[in-house]
């Protein structure tokens, strides 16, 4: 019997956390190549990219397989990545967007993946790697999020909306946060610890004046009535956080897949997302199965799903599909299962298209979570719309 009053916690990083920087300027560099692919005449369907990025004190090293066009040239892939870092707002003698060292070693997709990824008279477009997926949703918010990530986020995109908007010019890029969330008869319905560390430029800032400068943004950020004089505050429990980012800590992509997903609240299936094309299920079959479990509980089916597809490389068609309604719904899990096969076409290809992910939409997707998050009218995010809830419900 599953428990309904117990505290649950999840974590964000910003965008200026080391490991959020690597996966920015990964995430860039598939940008570009579905950016700069179809000018030169590429079709998006044969672009491939895999990109892993290191960064340490004023160096990064960007690694991985491509295909794409030879205008995408190391010098470019560096620049792309110096933009990035400007951008976050790295210019500290540490981590530098102008004078940083960024090492290129970006080589040739192997032939013996792309055999099996590339469709070939009658085959199909394959999986780019074996894998499971997890899709997760629930009525927690209006965004269908777990609550604690959820507002983790929240609270670091408000604090990183009010540095690059000049209301506090105190703050600088890397921040992490922690919100634990009281559920009581399985609703979230207060924030019982805020943990809140920032980077700040003045090194003679105490913890208290840095809680004072991000209080505001705090509270905002969070529910009315969720934080009460019993609310436990963390702000800079080390007391001094000046030297941040790469400089502090080495970053690499793909280490915060907790954070980019559910913060816990639902399974992981081990593969990050940042860095590489949609071929690779990690990524297009996670947003997939998100897209999926939030319509199931948008058609008002159940107030929990989660859902696991799973692959092998170079077949199309996903292995399984399993789908946990958690107690919560309103329709059989195994008639649900051969009901979302229908639905969507599960392959590659399929969500691909289905979800128009051969586009530059990613780097936007690299800070404060892949998921809960407005489609965008260009495409991003798309898996986040509800537009198969009507057919969910009607097949039913």
């Amino acid at each position: 019997m599953s428990r309904t009053s117990y505290l649950f916690t999840s974590e964000s990083v910003s965008e200026g956390h080391p490991d959020k920087v690597c996966d920015r300027i990964s995430d860039e560099i598939v940008d570009a190549f579905f950016r700069i692919g179809p000018e030169q005449g590429w079709d998006p369907a044969h672009l491939r990219v895999a990109c892993e990025t290191l960064a340490t004190t004023n160096r990064v090293v960007i690694a991985g397989e491509t295909r794409g066009p030879a205008t995408i040239t190391r010098d470019l892939v560096a620049h792309t990545a110096r933009l990035a870092i400007k951008d976050i707002g790295y210019q500290q003698s540490g981590f530098h967007w102008e004078n940083a060292a960024v090492d290129v070693h970006l080589h040739a997709q192997s032939v013996d993946i792309a055999v099996g990824v590339d469709s070939t008279g009658n085959k199909d477009e394959g999986a780019g790697d074996q894998g499971i997926m997890f899709g997760y949703a629930c009525s927690e918010t209006p965004e269908l999020m777990p609550a604690p990530i959820f507002y983790a986020h929240r609270i670091l995109k408000r604090l990183s909306e009010a540095r690059r908007s000049g209301e506090t010019g105190a703050l600088g890029p890397d921040a992490k946060s922690q919100v634990t969330v009281r559920y009581e008869n399985g609703q979230p319905v207060e924030v019982t610890q805020i943990v809140l560390s920032t980077q700040h430029l003045d090194e003679n800032l105490s913890s208290h004046d840095v809680r004072s400068i991000v209080e505001p943004y705090i509270r905002e950020a969070l529910p009315e009535g969720w934080i009460s004089p019993s609310t436990i505050w963390h702000v800079n429990p080390t007391g001094k956080f000046v030297i941040g980012g790469p400089d502090g800590d080495a970053g690499l992509t793909g280490r915060k897949i907790i954070v980019d997903t559910y913060g816990g609240a639902a399974p992981h299936g081990g593969g990050a997302f940042s860095g590489k094309d949609p071929t690779k299920v990690d990524r297009s079959a996670a947003y997939a199965a998100r897209y999926l479990a939030k319509n199931v509980v948008a058609a008002g089916l159940a107030g929990r799903c989660t859902i696991q597809l799973s692959y092998a490389i170079g077949v199309s068609q996903p292995l399984s599909i399993y789908v946990d309604l958690h107690g919560t719904g309103q329709v059989e899990e195994a008639r649900l299962e051969k009901l979302l096969a229908d639905v969507m076409d599960l392959s590659p290809r399929g969500i691909r298209e289905h979800l128009s992910l051969n586009r530059p939409i990613y780097a936007r997707t690299s800070a404060y979570g892949h998921f809960g998050r407005p489609a965008e009218a260009d495409g991003g995010f798309s898996w986040e719309r509800t537009d198969l809830a009507d057919a969910l419900r009607k097949a039913l």
